[in-house]
Protein backbone atom coordinates (compact mmCIF):
# COMPACT_ATOMS: atom_id res chain seq x y z
CA UNK A 1 0.00 0.00 0.00
CA UNK A 2 2.86 2.35 0.90
CA UNK A 3 4.56 1.60 -2.41
CA UNK A 4 1.37 2.42 -4.34
CA UNK A 5 1.10 5.76 -2.55
CA UNK A 6 4.75 6.48 -3.25
CA UNK A 7 4.34 5.60 -6.95
CA UNK A 8 1.25 7.79 -7.16
CA UNK A 9 3.07 10.71 -5.55
CA UNK A 10 6.05 10.21 -7.88
CA UNK A 11 3.75 10.21 -10.92
CA UNK A 12 2.12 13.45 -9.78
CA UNK A 13 5.44 15.24 -9.54
CA UNK A 14 6.54 13.95 -12.95
CA UNK A 15 3.31 15.38 -14.37
CA UNK A 16 4.15 18.69 -12.68
CA UNK A 17 7.67 18.71 -14.17
CA UNK A 18 6.22 18.17 -17.66
CA UNK A 19 3.63 20.95 -17.34
CA UNK A 20 6.14 23.33 -15.73
CA UNK A 21 8.76 22.78 -18.46
CA UNK A 22 6.13 23.23 -21.16
CA UNK A 23 4.87 26.43 -19.53
CA UNK A 24 8.44 27.69 -19.19
CA UNK A 25 9.17 27.13 -22.89
CA UNK A 26 5.89 28.77 -23.95
CA UNK A 27 6.43 31.91 -21.88
CA UNK A 28 10.18 32.01 -22.58
CA UNK A 29 9.54 32.22 -26.31
CA UNK A 30 7.57 35.43 -25.87
CA UNK A 31 10.76 37.30 -24.89
CA UNK A 32 13.80 35.17 -25.79
CA UNK A 33 13.93 36.48 -29.38
CA UNK A 34 13.96 40.17 -28.37
CA UNK A 35 17.73 40.37 -28.09
CA UNK A 36 18.16 38.71 -31.52
CA UNK A 37 15.76 40.97 -33.45
CA UNK A 38 18.49 43.22 -34.94
CA UNK A 39 20.44 40.22 -36.22
CA UNK A 40 17.28 38.57 -37.53
CA UNK A 41 16.29 41.77 -39.36
CA UNK A 42 19.74 41.91 -40.95
CA UNK A 43 19.69 38.24 -42.05
CA UNK A 44 16.13 38.41 -43.38
CA UNK A 45 16.72 41.85 -44.95
CA UNK A 46 13.73 43.58 -43.35
CA UNK A 47 13.26 46.71 -41.25
CA UNK A 48 12.89 47.11 -37.49
CA UNK A 49 9.12 47.59 -37.67
CA UNK A 50 8.61 44.43 -39.71
CA UNK A 51 10.81 42.17 -37.55
CA UNK A 52 8.94 43.31 -34.41
CA UNK A 53 6.02 41.18 -35.63
CA UNK A 54 8.05 38.09 -34.69
CA UNK A 55 7.29 39.02 -31.07
CA UNK A 56 3.83 40.57 -31.55
CA UNK A 57 2.37 37.75 -33.67
CA UNK A 58 3.36 35.15 -31.06
CA UNK A 59 1.71 37.02 -28.20
CA UNK A 60 -1.44 37.84 -30.17
CA UNK A 61 -2.00 34.26 -31.39
CA UNK A 62 -1.44 32.76 -27.93
CA UNK A 63 -3.96 35.15 -26.38
CA UNK A 64 -6.51 34.57 -29.13
CA UNK A 65 -6.21 30.77 -28.84
CA UNK A 66 -6.00 30.30 -25.09
CA UNK A 67 -9.76 30.43 -24.38
CA UNK A 68 -10.53 28.15 -27.31
CA UNK A 69 -8.11 25.48 -26.12
CA UNK A 70 -9.20 25.87 -22.50
CA UNK A 71 -12.77 25.13 -23.54
CA UNK A 72 -11.62 22.31 -25.84
CA UNK A 73 -9.73 20.82 -22.91
CA UNK A 74 -12.93 20.69 -20.85
CA UNK A 75 -14.79 19.02 -23.76
CA UNK A 76 -12.20 16.59 -25.17
CA UNK A 77 -9.81 16.19 -22.25
CA UNK A 78 -7.07 18.46 -20.93
CA UNK A 79 -4.35 15.83 -21.33
CA UNK A 80 -5.15 15.30 -24.99
CA UNK A 81 -5.18 19.00 -25.79
CA UNK A 82 -2.00 19.52 -23.78
CA UNK A 83 -0.17 16.85 -25.80
CA UNK A 84 -1.50 18.32 -29.03
CA UNK A 85 -0.01 21.64 -27.90
CA UNK A 86 3.38 20.05 -27.26
CA UNK A 87 3.47 18.51 -30.76
CA UNK A 88 2.41 21.72 -32.54
CA UNK A 89 4.75 23.92 -30.47
CA UNK A 90 7.71 21.62 -31.16
CA UNK A 91 6.94 21.47 -34.89
CA UNK A 92 6.53 25.25 -35.05
CA UNK A 93 9.85 25.73 -33.23
CA UNK A 94 11.64 23.51 -35.75
CA UNK A 95 10.10 25.36 -38.69
CA UNK A 96 11.04 28.75 -37.20
CA UNK A 97 14.69 27.71 -37.30
CA UNK A 98 14.73 26.63 -40.95
CA UNK A 99 12.86 29.57 -42.50
CA UNK A 100 14.75 32.16 -44.54
CA UNK A 101 12.03 34.73 -45.24
CA UNK A 102 9.96 36.84 -42.86
CA UNK A 103 6.51 35.64 -44.10
CA UNK A 104 7.50 31.99 -43.54
CA UNK A 105 9.01 32.82 -40.17
CA UNK A 106 5.82 34.58 -39.08
CA UNK A 107 3.72 31.62 -40.27
CA UNK A 108 5.91 29.21 -38.28
CA UNK A 109 5.83 31.56 -35.31
CA UNK A 110 2.01 31.58 -35.36
CA UNK A 111 2.01 27.76 -35.51
CA UNK A 112 4.34 27.72 -32.53
CA UNK A 113 1.98 30.08 -30.68
CA UNK A 114 -1.03 27.83 -31.37
CA UNK A 115 0.82 24.97 -29.68
CA UNK A 116 1.88 27.18 -26.78
CA UNK A 117 -1.72 28.34 -26.30
CA UNK A 118 -3.02 24.76 -26.22
CA UNK A 119 -0.54 23.58 -23.58
CA UNK A 120 -0.64 26.80 -21.56
CA UNK A 121 -4.45 26.80 -21.34
CA UNK A 122 -4.60 23.32 -19.82
CA UNK A 123 -1.48 23.08 -17.62
CA UNK A 124 -3.11 24.54 -14.49
CA UNK A 125 -6.21 22.40 -14.94
CA UNK A 126 -4.07 19.25 -15.20
CA UNK A 127 -2.21 20.20 -12.02
CA UNK A 128 -5.44 21.02 -10.15
CA UNK A 129 -7.09 17.67 -10.92
CA UNK A 130 -3.87 15.68 -10.40
CA UNK A 131 -2.83 17.03 -6.99
CA UNK A 132 -4.86 16.73 -3.77
CA UNK A 133 -5.95 19.92 -1.99
CA UNK A 134 -3.14 19.74 0.59
CA UNK A 135 -0.43 19.74 -2.13
CA UNK A 136 -2.10 21.90 -4.77
CA UNK A 137 -0.74 25.26 -3.65
CA UNK A 138 2.83 24.00 -3.71
CA UNK A 139 2.37 22.44 -7.15
CA UNK A 140 0.74 25.55 -8.64
CA UNK A 141 3.46 27.61 -6.96
CA UNK A 142 6.20 25.68 -8.73
CA UNK A 143 4.35 26.00 -12.03
CA UNK A 144 3.88 29.73 -11.38
CA UNK A 145 7.59 30.09 -10.70
CA UNK A 146 8.33 28.60 -14.12
CA UNK A 147 5.87 31.05 -15.72
CA UNK A 148 7.69 34.00 -14.18
CA UNK A 149 11.10 32.50 -14.97
CA UNK A 150 10.09 32.13 -18.60
CA UNK A 151 8.94 35.75 -18.77
CA UNK A 152 12.02 37.17 -17.05
CA UNK A 153 14.84 34.88 -18.20
CA UNK A 154 14.21 35.31 -21.93
CA UNK A 155 16.51 38.28 -22.64
CA UNK A 156 19.46 36.89 -20.65
CA UNK A 157 19.18 33.35 -22.06
CA UNK A 158 18.56 34.69 -25.56
CA UNK A 159 21.67 36.86 -25.36
CA UNK A 160 23.77 33.87 -24.29
CA UNK A 161 22.50 31.67 -27.14
CA UNK A 162 22.91 34.37 -29.80
CA UNK A 163 26.44 35.09 -28.57
CA UNK A 164 27.61 31.50 -29.02
CA UNK A 165 25.29 30.27 -31.80
CA UNK A 166 22.92 31.56 -34.49
CA UNK A 167 19.45 32.94 -33.77
CA UNK A 168 17.97 29.74 -35.21
CA UNK A 169 19.00 27.95 -32.01
CA UNK A 170 16.62 30.15 -30.03
CA UNK A 171 13.90 27.99 -31.60
CA UNK A 172 15.72 24.69 -32.07
CA UNK A 173 16.45 24.44 -28.35
CA UNK A 174 12.74 23.72 -27.87
CA UNK A 175 12.73 20.68 -30.18
CA UNK A 176 14.49 18.02 -28.05
CA UNK A 177 12.79 19.32 -24.90
CA UNK A 178 9.37 19.21 -26.56
CA UNK A 179 9.88 15.67 -27.90
CA UNK A 180 11.06 14.43 -24.49
CA UNK A 181 8.13 16.10 -22.69
CA UNK A 182 5.63 14.54 -25.12
CA UNK A 183 7.06 11.01 -24.78
CA UNK A 184 7.16 11.18 -20.98
CA UNK A 185 3.62 12.61 -20.90
CA UNK A 186 2.33 9.55 -22.80
CA UNK A 187 3.11 7.50 -19.67
CA UNK A 188 2.62 10.15 -16.97
CA UNK A 189 -0.40 12.25 -17.91
CA UNK A 190 -2.11 12.81 -14.55
CA UNK A 191 -5.73 12.09 -13.74
CA UNK A 192 -7.82 10.43 -16.45
CA UNK A 193 -9.31 12.73 -19.08
CA UNK A 194 -13.04 13.31 -19.08
CA UNK A 195 -15.17 14.07 -22.15
CA UNK A 196 -18.29 16.21 -22.48
CA UNK A 197 -20.85 15.90 -25.26
CA UNK A 198 -20.79 19.64 -26.00
CA UNK A 199 -19.94 21.82 -28.97
CA UNK A 200 -17.41 24.60 -29.41
CA UNK A 201 -18.70 28.15 -29.64
CA UNK A 202 -17.06 29.26 -32.90
CA UNK A 203 -19.14 32.43 -33.14
CA UNK A 204 -17.86 33.51 -29.73
CA UNK A 205 -14.32 32.63 -30.81
CA UNK A 206 -14.67 34.86 -33.89
CA UNK A 207 -15.78 37.87 -31.84
CA UNK A 208 -13.07 37.19 -29.24
CA UNK A 209 -10.42 37.15 -31.99
CA UNK A 210 -11.74 40.44 -33.41
CA UNK A 211 -11.56 41.86 -29.89
CA UNK A 212 -8.05 40.73 -28.91
CA UNK A 213 -6.09 41.13 -32.17
CA UNK A 214 -6.97 44.80 -32.88
CA UNK A 215 -6.64 45.67 -29.18
CA UNK A 216 -3.11 44.26 -28.99
CA UNK A 217 -2.09 45.96 -32.23
CA UNK A 218 -3.44 49.31 -30.97
CA UNK A 219 -1.74 49.02 -27.55
CA UNK A 220 1.62 47.88 -28.94
CA UNK A 221 1.96 50.24 -31.90
CA UNK A 222 -0.02 53.21 -30.60
CA UNK A 223 2.96 54.24 -28.48
CA UNK A 224 5.07 54.49 -31.67
CA UNK A 225 2.70 56.10 -34.17
CA UNK A 226 0.56 57.89 -31.59
CA UNK A 227 -2.76 56.84 -30.09
CA UNK A 228 -4.51 59.52 -32.12
CA UNK A 229 -3.50 57.86 -35.39
CA UNK A 230 -6.55 56.94 -37.57
CA UNK A 231 -5.39 53.31 -37.85
CA UNK A 232 -5.00 53.00 -34.08
CA UNK A 233 -8.41 54.58 -33.47
CA UNK A 234 -10.00 52.14 -35.93
CA UNK A 235 -8.34 49.23 -34.12
CA UNK A 236 -9.72 50.43 -30.78
CA UNK A 237 -13.19 50.86 -32.30
CA UNK A 238 -13.20 47.36 -33.81
CA UNK A 239 -11.95 45.91 -30.50
CA UNK A 240 -14.64 47.72 -28.50
CA UNK A 241 -17.48 46.68 -30.83
CA UNK A 242 -16.24 43.06 -30.94
CA UNK A 243 -15.84 42.97 -27.16
CA UNK A 244 -19.49 44.01 -26.70
CA UNK A 245 -20.61 41.47 -29.32
CA UNK A 246 -18.57 38.75 -27.58
CA UNK A 247 -20.19 39.53 -24.22
CA UNK A 248 -23.75 39.31 -25.52
CA UNK A 249 -22.95 36.22 -27.60
CA UNK A 250 -21.63 34.42 -24.53
CA UNK A 251 -24.63 35.50 -22.46
CA UNK A 252 -27.04 33.93 -24.97
CA UNK A 253 -25.04 30.83 -25.92
CA UNK A 254 -26.06 27.55 -24.24
CA UNK A 255 -22.48 26.22 -24.42
CA UNK A 256 -20.30 29.37 -24.49
CA UNK A 257 -16.59 29.63 -25.15
CA UNK A 258 -16.27 31.53 -21.86
CA UNK A 259 -18.87 30.69 -19.22
CA UNK A 260 -19.46 34.12 -17.68
CA UNK A 261 -21.11 32.46 -14.68
CA UNK A 262 -17.69 31.76 -13.18
CA UNK A 263 -17.29 35.51 -12.63
CA UNK A 264 -20.32 35.47 -10.32
CA UNK A 265 -17.95 34.03 -7.75
CA UNK A 266 -16.66 37.22 -6.13
CA UNK A 267 -13.46 35.60 -4.83
CA UNK A 268 -12.62 34.27 -8.31
CA UNK A 269 -13.17 37.68 -9.91
CA UNK A 270 -11.07 39.44 -7.26
CA UNK A 271 -8.24 36.93 -7.70
CA UNK A 272 -8.31 37.40 -11.48
CA UNK A 273 -8.28 41.20 -11.16
CA UNK A 274 -5.39 41.10 -8.68
CA UNK A 275 -3.44 38.82 -11.03
CA UNK A 276 -4.00 41.39 -13.77
CA UNK A 277 -2.61 44.22 -11.61
CA UNK A 278 0.45 42.15 -10.67
CA UNK A 279 1.34 41.41 -14.30
CA UNK A 280 0.80 45.04 -15.32
CA UNK A 281 3.26 46.04 -12.59
CA UNK A 282 5.70 43.23 -13.48
CA UNK A 283 5.74 44.26 -17.14
CA UNK A 284 6.32 47.91 -16.24
CA UNK A 285 9.47 47.06 -14.34
CA UNK A 286 10.64 44.46 -16.86
CA UNK A 287 10.48 47.04 -19.66
CA UNK A 288 11.99 50.06 -17.86
CA UNK A 289 14.76 48.37 -15.84
CA UNK A 290 16.97 47.43 -18.86
CA UNK A 291 16.81 51.05 -20.14
CA UNK A 292 17.75 52.31 -16.70
CA UNK A 293 20.70 49.94 -16.30
CA UNK A 294 22.16 50.18 -19.83
CA UNK A 295 21.30 53.75 -20.84
CA UNK A 296 21.08 55.82 -17.66
CA UNK A 297 23.79 53.92 -15.73
CA UNK A 298 25.84 53.02 -18.86
CA UNK A 299 26.23 49.39 -17.79
CA UNK A 300 27.42 46.77 -20.26
CA UNK A 301 24.78 44.22 -21.33
CA UNK A 302 26.64 41.56 -19.34
CA UNK A 303 26.65 43.54 -16.11
CA UNK A 304 23.03 44.61 -16.60
CA UNK A 305 21.99 40.99 -17.08
CA UNK A 306 23.42 40.17 -13.63
CA UNK A 307 21.02 42.65 -12.03
CA UNK A 308 18.20 41.43 -14.28
CA UNK A 309 18.64 37.87 -12.98
CA UNK A 310 18.01 38.95 -9.35
CA UNK A 311 14.26 39.05 -9.97
CA UNK A 312 13.81 35.56 -11.49
CA UNK A 313 16.23 33.93 -9.03
CA UNK A 314 14.41 35.23 -5.94
CA UNK A 315 11.06 34.49 -7.54
CA UNK A 316 12.08 30.91 -8.32
CA UNK A 317 13.04 30.39 -4.67
CA UNK A 318 10.07 32.14 -3.08
CA UNK A 319 7.16 30.95 -5.27
CA UNK A 320 7.32 27.23 -4.31
CA UNK A 321 7.77 28.13 -0.63
CA UNK A 322 4.82 30.49 -0.85
CA UNK A 323 2.74 27.74 -2.45
CA UNK A 324 3.73 25.35 0.34
CA UNK A 325 2.81 27.95 2.97
CA UNK A 326 -0.56 28.57 1.33
CA UNK A 327 -1.37 24.84 1.72
CA UNK A 328 -0.67 25.17 5.46
CA UNK A 329 -1.96 28.60 6.52
CA UNK A 330 -4.26 29.56 3.66
CA UNK A 331 -3.58 31.79 0.65
CA UNK A 332 -5.45 35.00 1.57
CA UNK A 333 -2.88 36.67 3.86
CA UNK A 334 -0.01 35.75 1.51
CA UNK A 335 -1.69 37.47 -1.45
CA UNK A 336 -2.11 40.68 0.57
CA UNK A 337 1.50 40.60 1.75
CA UNK A 338 2.75 39.80 -1.74
CA UNK A 339 0.98 42.64 -3.52
CA UNK A 340 1.88 45.03 -0.70
CA UNK A 341 5.58 44.20 -0.98
CA UNK A 342 5.49 44.42 -4.78
CA UNK A 343 3.90 47.87 -4.52
CA UNK A 344 6.56 48.92 -1.98
CA UNK A 345 9.34 47.69 -4.26
CA UNK A 346 7.96 49.62 -7.23
CA UNK A 347 7.65 52.73 -5.06
CA UNK A 348 11.28 52.38 -3.94
CA UNK A 349 12.42 51.90 -7.56
CA UNK A 350 10.99 55.33 -8.40
CA UNK A 351 13.66 56.92 -6.18
CA UNK A 352 16.64 55.47 -8.07
CA UNK A 353 19.07 58.00 -9.53
CA UNK A 354 22.32 58.20 -11.52
CA UNK A 355 24.60 56.90 -8.76
CA UNK A 356 22.72 54.30 -6.70
CA UNK A 357 24.56 52.15 -4.19
CA UNK A 358 24.75 48.54 -5.36
CA UNK A 359 23.07 47.28 -2.19
CA UNK A 360 20.19 49.69 -2.77
CA UNK A 361 19.60 48.48 -6.32
CA UNK A 362 19.73 44.82 -5.22
CA UNK A 363 17.43 45.50 -2.25
CA UNK A 364 14.78 47.35 -4.26
CA UNK A 365 14.67 44.69 -6.98
CA UNK A 366 14.65 42.02 -4.27
CA UNK A 367 11.62 43.54 -2.52
CA UNK A 368 9.69 43.54 -5.81
CA UNK A 369 10.56 39.94 -6.60
CA UNK A 370 9.86 38.76 -3.03
CA UNK A 371 6.41 40.34 -3.18
CA UNK A 372 5.60 38.83 -6.56
CA UNK A 373 6.83 35.42 -5.44
CA UNK A 374 4.63 35.57 -2.33
CA UNK A 375 1.58 36.57 -4.38
CA UNK A 376 1.56 34.40 -7.52
CA UNK A 377 1.36 30.88 -6.04
CA UNK A 378 -1.43 31.48 -3.47
CA UNK A 379 -3.41 33.53 -5.98
CA UNK A 380 -3.20 30.79 -8.63
CA UNK A 381 -4.34 28.29 -5.99
CA UNK A 382 -7.29 30.54 -5.11
CA UNK A 383 -8.29 30.92 -8.76
CA UNK A 384 -8.23 27.21 -9.57
CA UNK A 385 -9.88 26.12 -6.30
CA UNK A 386 -12.94 28.25 -7.10
CA UNK A 387 -13.53 26.75 -10.55
CA UNK A 388 -15.89 23.74 -10.92
CA UNK A 389 -14.21 20.48 -11.90
CA UNK A 390 -15.77 20.53 -15.37
CA UNK A 391 -14.52 24.12 -15.97
CA UNK A 392 -10.84 23.68 -15.05
CA UNK A 393 -9.74 24.26 -18.65
CA UNK A 394 -11.67 27.52 -18.84
CA UNK A 395 -10.37 28.61 -15.41
CA UNK A 396 -6.77 27.96 -16.38
CA UNK A 397 -7.19 29.66 -19.74
CA UNK A 398 -8.72 32.76 -18.11
CA UNK A 399 -5.70 32.90 -15.81
CA UNK A 400 -3.34 32.69 -18.81
CA UNK A 401 -5.43 35.25 -20.73
CA UNK A 402 -5.24 37.73 -17.86
CA UNK A 403 -1.48 37.22 -17.67
CA UNK A 404 -1.02 38.11 -21.34
CA UNK A 405 -3.43 41.05 -21.14
CA UNK A 406 -1.59 42.36 -18.09
CA UNK A 407 1.74 42.08 -19.89
CA UNK A 408 0.54 43.95 -22.99
CA UNK A 409 -1.22 46.67 -20.97
CA UNK A 410 1.84 47.00 -18.70
CA UNK A 411 4.21 47.40 -21.65
CA UNK A 412 1.97 49.95 -23.37
CA UNK A 413 1.29 51.86 -20.15
CA UNK A 414 4.90 52.00 -18.93
CA UNK A 415 6.38 53.07 -22.27
CA UNK A 416 3.62 55.64 -22.83
CA UNK A 417 4.19 57.18 -19.40
CA UNK A 418 7.97 56.99 -19.75
CA UNK A 419 8.07 58.68 -23.15
CA UNK A 420 5.22 61.04 -22.24
CA UNK A 421 7.13 62.22 -19.17
CA UNK A 422 10.33 62.61 -21.17
CA UNK A 423 8.48 64.55 -23.88
CA UNK A 424 6.98 66.90 -21.28
CA UNK A 425 10.40 67.47 -19.75
CA UNK A 426 12.10 68.10 -23.11
CA UNK A 427 9.29 70.10 -24.67
CA UNK A 428 9.11 67.83 -27.74
CA UNK A 429 7.80 64.36 -28.57
CA UNK A 430 10.28 61.52 -28.10
CA UNK A 431 9.85 57.75 -28.40
CA UNK A 432 13.22 56.59 -27.15
CA UNK A 433 16.13 57.33 -24.83
CA UNK A 434 17.75 60.73 -25.46
CA UNK A 435 21.55 60.63 -24.88
CA UNK A 436 22.79 63.23 -22.42
CA UNK A 437 19.34 63.90 -20.96
CA UNK A 438 19.18 61.55 -18.01
CA UNK A 439 17.10 64.15 -16.17
CA UNK A 440 14.26 63.63 -18.65
CA UNK A 441 14.60 59.84 -18.45
CA UNK A 442 14.48 59.84 -14.63
CA UNK A 443 11.41 62.07 -14.68
CA UNK A 444 9.54 59.65 -16.98
CA UNK A 445 10.85 56.59 -15.13
CA UNK A 446 9.62 57.88 -11.76
CA UNK A 447 6.16 58.53 -13.18
CA UNK A 448 6.02 55.02 -14.66
CA UNK A 449 7.17 53.28 -11.47
CA UNK A 450 4.83 55.34 -9.27
CA UNK A 451 1.91 54.51 -11.56
CA UNK A 452 2.76 50.80 -11.42
CA UNK A 453 3.05 51.02 -7.62
CA UNK A 454 -0.41 52.60 -7.35
CA UNK A 455 -1.96 49.96 -9.64
CA UNK A 456 -0.41 47.20 -7.56
CA UNK A 457 -1.52 48.91 -4.34
CA UNK A 458 -5.11 48.95 -5.60
CA UNK A 459 -4.88 45.18 -6.00
CA UNK A 460 -3.41 44.89 -2.47
CA UNK A 461 -6.26 46.94 -0.97
CA UNK A 462 -8.92 44.90 -2.78
CA UNK A 463 -7.43 41.57 -1.73
CA UNK A 464 -7.00 43.00 1.80
CA UNK A 465 -10.73 43.73 1.95
CA UNK A 466 -11.31 40.16 0.74
CA UNK A 467 -9.16 38.85 3.60
CA UNK A 468 -11.10 40.86 6.20
CA UNK A 469 -14.45 39.68 4.83
CA UNK A 470 -13.22 36.10 4.67
CA UNK A 471 -12.13 36.15 8.32
CA UNK A 472 -15.43 37.68 9.41
CA UNK A 473 -17.42 35.01 7.59
CA UNK A 474 -15.31 32.08 8.77
CA UNK A 475 -16.60 31.99 12.40
CA UNK A 476 -20.20 32.12 11.08
CA UNK A 477 -19.57 29.16 8.78
CA UNK A 478 -17.64 27.27 11.41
Amino acid sequence: MANKKSDSACSRWIVLIITAVSTFMSTLDSSIVNVALPKMAQDLRVGTGAIAWVVSSYLIVITVCVLLFGRLGDIRGQGRVFRFGLVVFTAGSFLCGITHTLPLLLAARCLQAVGAGASMANSQGIITRTFPQEERGRALGINGAFVALGLLAGPALGGFIVTFAGWEYLFWINVPIGIAAFLVNLKFSGAEDTRLEEKLDFKGFLFFTLFIAPLFVALEYGQTVGYGSPLILVCFAVAAASGVAFYFTERRCAQPLLDLEIFRNLWFSISIFCAFTSFVALSCSNIILPFYLQNALAMSPGKASIYMTIYPLILALVAPLSGYASDRVGPEALTVAGLGLTSLGLFLMSFLHENPAQWMLVLFIGVMSLGNGLFQSPNNSLVMSMVPQDKLGVGGSVNALVRNLGMVVGIALSTSILYGGMSAKLGRRVTGYVPGRNDAFFFGMRLAYLTAAVICLVGAVITGVRLIRFRRKRPENG
